[in-house]
């Protein structure tokens, strides 16, 4: 027997459409984002090494969506981080004065390397697609150090300046101050590390953990795995362009070794040490990596070895990374509350 469906009142209709940012404002890690953008001015001394931590917290979102959400090992992302610098830099040193110029040309290049990188690279999958990308990030850095009038070769680009921020024509806001232009990327970084947690719950965001648990199954079910994969490769080299760029403006150079393979190395090692999954996790791993390195550095010329040793630490025994450790640790302590209400009560 079917039931005839009384007519819904006026707005509940509206009432019930999904309202996609609500699950993202109830999310923690987008104001754990913010929270971290307000903490490190209060805890660290230097602005550009605060900024450093935001700067490589971008590239290792970038980073994560590929390799936590869509369930690719990219040992390209310096490709596009290079790529942003000399973005950039050659914006900036050619006469156009202009920040927001900078950063989106530098986006959008990144996103045009990443396109066509990702094109021929999800054809394969593996130990393949793996080598593909190691491939392109060669391929790339002998690109820049062969074109010395265009990436400055083995010097890279220097002397890039950092003007204010203007609208107009007219300056509105200096950034020669590390604090200033710290402010600067703090916004940019909760405003991109936001629209990608939108991404993430979004029905796209949904779809590549599909392809990531089960790429089989997904296409199956219809979903163009290429095209999902090729898309999620654009967005990632978007931010780690944009990631370049502002590392760019921070260090007032661009170097060849910013496009080269340990500049990817390191970027999956801070997303590896944060843990894949989730979005705060590579703020985790940024921050880690970035401090722990400044502080070794000072204690030990040969730290790197270290930071293998940690690394390793990592992979044996946190699997799921510093963000992984944090859950366990707080679902321990909910079990040890629990258990000592329950002893309570039957006392």
């Amino acid at each position: 027997m079917i039931e005839s469906s009384k007519p819904l009142p006026p707005g509940a209709a509206a009432s019930q459409r999904p309202q996609p940012w609500r699950g993202v404002l109830q999310r923690p890690e987008g104001w754990l984002a913010v929270v971290a953008a307000c903490v490190l001015p209060l805890v660290l001394s230097s602005g550009s090494l605060a900024t450093e931590v935001l700067v490589f917290a971008l590239a290792a979102l970038g980073c994560n969506l590929l390799l936590g959400y869509t369930g690719l090992l990219s040992f390209g992302q310096g490709i596009f981080f290079g790529l942003g610098s000399y973005a950039a830099g050659l914006v900036l040193t050619r006469g156009v004065a202009s920040v927001t110029a900078a950063l989106v040309a530098a986006a959008v290049l990144g996103a045009i390397a990443a396109a066509l990188v990702g094109w021929f690279s999800i054809r394969q999958r593996g130990t393949y697609f793996v080598m593909l990308t190691l491939a392109f990030g060669q391929l790339f850095y002998f690109l820049a150090y062969t074109t010395p009038d265009v990436t400055g070769g083995d010097n890279g680009l220097l002397d890039i300046p950092r003007p204010a921020l203007s609208a107009f024509g007219h300056p509105l806001v200096s950034l020669d101050s590390p604090w200033r232009y710290y402010g600067f990327v703090a916004v940019l970084f909760v405003a991109v590390f936001w629209l990608l947690l939108r991404v993430s719950r979004s029905v796209f965001g949904r779809t590549l953990l599909a392809i990531r648990d089960n790429e089989a199954r997904a296409a199956a079910a219809g979903y163009d795995v290429k095209r999902f994969k090729l898309a999620a490769f654009v967005i990632s080299g978007a931010v780690t362009g944009l990631a370049g760029a502002l590392h760019a403006l921070m260090t007032g150079i661009a170097p060849l070794s910013n496009i080269d393979y340990h500049t990817s190395e390191m970027i999956l090692v801070m997303t590896v040490i944060g843990g894949t999954g989730n979005l705060f996790a590579s703020v985790l791993g940024a921050a880690f990596y970035v401090l722990f390195a400044d502080w070794l550095s000072t204690l030990w010329p040969r730290w790197l070895l270290l930071l293998g040793l940690v690394l390793i630490a990592v992979s044996l025994f946190m699997q799921r990374g510093l963000w992984g450790l944090g859950e366990r640790i707080v679902a321990s302590l909910r079990r040890s509350d629990r258990t000592a209400a329950t002893d309570k009560e039957r006392q």
